[in-house]
């Protein structure tokens, strides 16, 4: 999985998430702090805030089943 960065239409930053982690408390937001931090000076020039979205970048395709 990848949190992604998004400044309006623009992709900023993609990361690579440990899949076991999602779930806990403040992993993904230490992720974004620092992704806010590093990008402080391009999100004032941006109206609205950043995006952030949580995607798998290769989904799965199921296997088809031979009879």
């Amino acid at each position: 999985m990848q949190l992604m960065m998004y400044l309006g239409n623009d992709l900023i930053e993609a990361v690579q998430l440990d899949d076991a982690n999602i779930p806990k408390p403040g992993y993904l937001g230490s992720f974004k702090r620092n992704l806010k931090e590093k990008y402080t000076e391009l999100i004032r020039q941006f109206p609205e805030p950043p995006n952030f979205w949580v995607i798998n970048p290769y989904p799965q395709i199921p296997s088809s089943k031979k009879k």
